[in-house]
């Protein structure tokens, strides 16, 4: 529109330039006037006629004009409306209530209608297009619509129209452009995409232990050739990189097959039966939808270390930041070397003497497998001189007694301090040590872990999706009872001359004892090596049996959470704990342990209200695996014992979302 205006611009002009040539005839006139008003008189006579004859001229000149630019303006407009009309892109208009008032012929060769369609609601012939949702939704300007095999993009803009009437019509014009090459292209490209997975035998050494000599390269090659045979199914690239240790890579739509079968590889291993008297377990990372190779790898090494912290006998799927987890139901393998403990013992110590101050924490309301291994923790540091202390805002009722003991204790005094003052002490040279569980959000004092430089991680609990990323060293055993067995082979290995506190050794002890359920569950050889140095070491079992008992009040809340129990399915019963109630955590924790001795129970959960939250606390003989159940409604724990914490919601709804999650469980097995 350049040329409209210099046109413009030269309109101007011309008539500046007159009004300028007036003005100096005017200034001439009364100068000859000044002189000569003969003269003078004809030229101001002059001037008015001029001025006269310039105002008509100005006048005409701008009708002239309004009516160029009228025609000029009807050109534009009737070109605007014949390129709509003529436009090969389908497009219609609708109102606000989706009422088609007027379409093209690329919009009526879309849809394939003969008849008549003005008048007629959108949605009509397009079922998934709202048009109160186009509405509602101000940060979304198009969808993608599917008709007859082919995707449309459908965009939406808003129009005023001024009708005569004088009111503003608003109505909504839709623009269709065909992207179904496009999307095809997206597609095969997301079938196509790089898949790395890590396979690991994680049971390896000990399967080649348990076997015959001349019967090892039997079951090697029975093991590969599975693995051989599930690659090709894939048709993936394999190679082994290490003793029972391989690399895989695949298109992304052999995973699809493979997360709908629940990685089936998985349960053929464990089939194999070659001379080995030990199942073939496995453990699987696998990465996708990385920006690139090495980052898919990245990926995939990450989920598989997941995988191994959770027990093995997995596979984890690590899409970008999302992860999904398959398997995991069986018994963690028991580790029945000391070697890595050993490492562990020195790795710590040397962290420990290179730090000023050492700070401890654990869970938010520690229990005794906590406290225990909290203690071992600092009497560890204490036998190298070191300033400790244990991080306590609030203690649980189960460790009541516990700490009275702890509190007559001179040596004790000032070492418990509260999260604030710890974050008011801790500096770049402190240590700070993590025990029994691995998730910030649980700990104690989550900010301490981003102020601190050096993190220890000690747990026995199986990975989760939410971990301590920035740890020194973690030491993560899922086969292990419990935290204070961990930390006991520590003790040991620390120093040969530390030497445990009596109380000291009765906590770790009762730790053991509470998370073994009495060593019944959980309980492997280094169990009992640990809990038979403890007791070498002045732990006395009448006096761990004094740290579990109850007062009255608590026994029989727990009797009548046991009362309420109903059996949802066949050897699982639900319970809720009565409302306000004290200590009840501990409760419905004393309730699900009981619910177990009770003949046909192989699973329980015990609901119970706290503020306006619900807990609830899983237990399992083993045959169930409560931590998958308990992590889909965001809480976690081991295979037998488990728990998670339910925020703003009732008791009722509680149940029902865990009568849902352990249905879904139970599903996904039979699917396996």
């Amino acid at each position: 529109m350049r040329w409209i205006r210099l046109s413009v611009d030269g309109y101007t002009a011309f008539h500046a330039m007159a009004d300028v040539a007036l003005g100096i005839v005017f200034v001439l006139s009364l100068i000859v006037l000044h002189f000569d008003w003969r003269i003078g008189i004809p030229a101001l006579l002059l001037f008015f006629y001029l001025l006269y004859y310039n105002s008509k001229a100005i006048d005409r000149h701008r009708r002239e004009w309004v009516k160029y630019i009228e025609t000029l303006s009807a050109n534009i407009d009737w070109a605007t409306k014949n390129a709509i009309f003529s436009i090969s892109i389908p497009l219609v208009m609708s109102e606000l209530d989706g009422t088609i008032v007027w379409h093209n012929e690329g919009f009526a060769d879309i849809i394939g209608k003969e008849e008549a369609i003005i008048e007629k609601n959108i949605a009509d012939y397009i079922p998934n297009l709202n048009v109160k949702d186009v509405l509602q939704d101000k940060k979304k300007d198009s969808i993608e619509v599917t008709l007859d095999d082919k995707v449309y993009k459908v965009t939406w803009t808003h129009i005023k129209i001024d009708e005569e009437i004088g009111d503003n019509k608003i109505i909504l014009l839709f623009y269709w452009q065909d992207v179904t090459e496009q999307v095809h292209l997206e597609q095969k490209y997301n079938k196509r995409k790089l898949v790395i997975a890590y396979v690991q035998v994680d049971n390896y050494d000990e399967v080649m232990a348990h076997t015959e000599e001349s019967k090892r390269p039997l079951v090697q090659g029975e093991m590969e050739a599975s693995l051989s045979k599930w690659a090709s199914s894939l048709n993936a690239s394999w190679q082994k990189y290490d003793r029972g240790e391989f690399i895989m890579a695949m298109e992304a739509q052999y995973l699809e097959k493979l997360e709908k079968n629940k990685f089936s590889i998985l349960d053929d291993m464990k089939e194999i039966s070659a001379g080995n008297q030990i199942p073939i377990t496995l453990s699987i990372g696998v990465g996708v939808d990385g920006e690139s190779p090495s980052q898919c790898a990245e990926y995939a090494r990450s989920a598989l270390d997941l995988a191994l912290g959770r027990g093995g006998d997995q596979a984890v799927v690590k899409r970008g930041h999302k992860l999904f987890f398959y398997g995991g139901k069986s018994k963690a393998v028991e580790k029945r070397t000391r070697v890595k403990s050993r490492v562990i013992a020195s790795v710590l110590r040397d962290l420990m003497e290179q730090s000023w101050e050492i700070f401890i924490m654990s869970h938010r309301f520690p229990d005794l497998d906590s406290m225990g291994a909290a203690l071992g923790i600092y009497r560890c540091a204490r036998h190298i001189g070191k300033d400790v202390f244990i991080v306590l805002d609030e203690s649980n009722p189960s460790v009541h007694y516990l700490m009275q003991k702890l509190m007559e204790d001179e040596e004790y005094e000032g070492v418990f301090i509260t999260s604030r003052e710890a974050q008011d002490r801790i500096d770049s040279q402190s240590l700070l040590v993590v025990v029994d569980t691995h998730r910030p959000s649980f700990t104690e004092a989550p900010k301490l872990i981003s102020m601190a430089e050096k993190i220890v991680v000690i747990d026995h609990h199986r990975r989760s999706a939410e971990s301590i990323e920035n740890a020194t060293l973690t030491y993560l055993e899922p086969y292990a009872s419990s935290a204070s067995e961990l930390v006991t082979e520590i003790v040991q290995y620390f120093d040969d001359k530390i030497k445990l506190k009596p109380i000291e050794a009765n906590a770790m002890l009762a730790g053991m004892t509470m998370d073994t359920k009495s060593f019944t569950f959980k309980t492997g050889v280094r169990t009992f090596e640990a809990a038979s140095y403890l007791r070498r070491s002045g732990a006395d079992p009448t006096s761990v049996r004094q740290l579990f008992q109850d007062d009255m009040e608590t026994f029989i809340a727990r009797a009548e959470a046991v009362k309420n129990a109903e059996m949802v399915l066949p050897g699982i019963v639900f319970s809720k704990c009565p409302r306000g109630i004290k200590n009840p955590s501990l409760i419905a924790a004393q309730a699900a342990d009981e619910l177990l001795t009770i003949h046909g129970i192989n699973t329980s959960f015990v609901l119970a209200e706290v503020d306006d939250d619900v807990i609830i606390s899983g237990r399992s003989l083993g045959d169930i695996n409560v931590q998958i159940i308990l992590e889909k409604l965001g809480g976690g724990g081991h295979m037998s014992i488990a728990g998670a914490r339910l925020e703003d919601i009732s008791l009722e709804e509680a149940s029902d979302a865990l009568l849902q999650a352990v249905t879904e469980y139970l599903e996904e097995g039979e699917d396996k």
